[in-house]
């Protein structure tokens, strides 16, 4: 059984620190104002299982494990098995890892939440990170438009059996025209027209990037950098409407 709990809204709120007491305390604040949390590499790095038990204890938020896992097969669908018991909404894998790797991860996922909770976490695959531009994506040897790129790995994803793709607002039309209704398009690059872009390039307004079709959105720096981050959360709710 997949996870799909209904949320407050779709906004996750990237809780981008180490800190421990920092993340629960913006958990506890913005428990009514968001439909969950996302945390990364940075803090499961520095607090492993433990904080995130932390963070779902001070809010009882929903937490999306943003971990990008990009291994070979069997190093991925160990690593989704050692987290599956911390029971988060949704977590991340490389689409760049291939068609056998994410079909270990949801394999694992299904298999290990039978085995010890009640509902498997949505599997989501990272398309192109929205920090890259057309430059970077040469850079590293991929050819042809970012937009071809993405393409390319979240219908590879959807054929691999994910439930949904990371990707840029910028691209959230074009995929769910291709991959329909169902498929789940997770997407950073969020800004309010209110706030900085910091370091994305590939960016929307909350709002448009519901329009395009997002199914859940990720915004970080213009809640948590807030001077009051449950009213700029409650502002960004506000700004989606009947959809939040």
């Amino acid at each position: 059984m997949m996870n799909i709990a209904a949320l407050r809204n779709p906004v996750f709120c990237a809780l981008d620190t180490a800190e421990v007491g920092v993340a629960t305390s913006l958990a506890a604040k913005l428990a009514d104002s968001i439909g969950g949390v996302k945390l990364g590499l940075q803090f499961f790095g520095a607090h492993g299982p433990k904080g995130i038990q932390e963070v779902q204890k001070a809010s009882d938020l929903p937490v999306f494990l943003d971990l990008k896992f990009h291994d070979i097969p069997n190093t991925v669908a160990s690593a989704v098995r050692s987290i599956v018991p911390l029971n988060p909404y949704m977590i991340t894998i490389h689409a760049g890892g291939g068609r056998a790797m994410m079909e270990a991860a949801v394999k694992a996922a299904t298999d290990t939440t039978y085995e010890v909770v009640g509902s498997r976490p949505l599997v989501v695959a990272v398309t192109v990170l929205t920090s890259f531009d057309h430059k970077d994506l040469g850079e590293v040897g991929v050819g042809g438009a970012v937009l071809d790129q993405v393409r390319r790995l979240a219908e590879l994803a959807k054929a691999s059996g994910l439930d949904g793709v990371v990707c840029s607002p910028q691209e959230a039309a074009v995929l769910r025209a291709d991959l329909g209704p169902d498929f789940l398009l997770v997407t950073p690059g969020v800004r309010p027209a209110w706030s900085a872009a910091d370091d994305q390039k590939r960016i929307m307004t909350p709002a448009e990037a519901m329009a395009a079709g997002a199914s859940y959105l990720v915004v970080g720096r213009p809640i948590t950098g807030a001077a009051n981050p449950a009213e700029a959360a409650a502002r960004i709710a506000s700004e989606l409407g009947p959809q939040a």
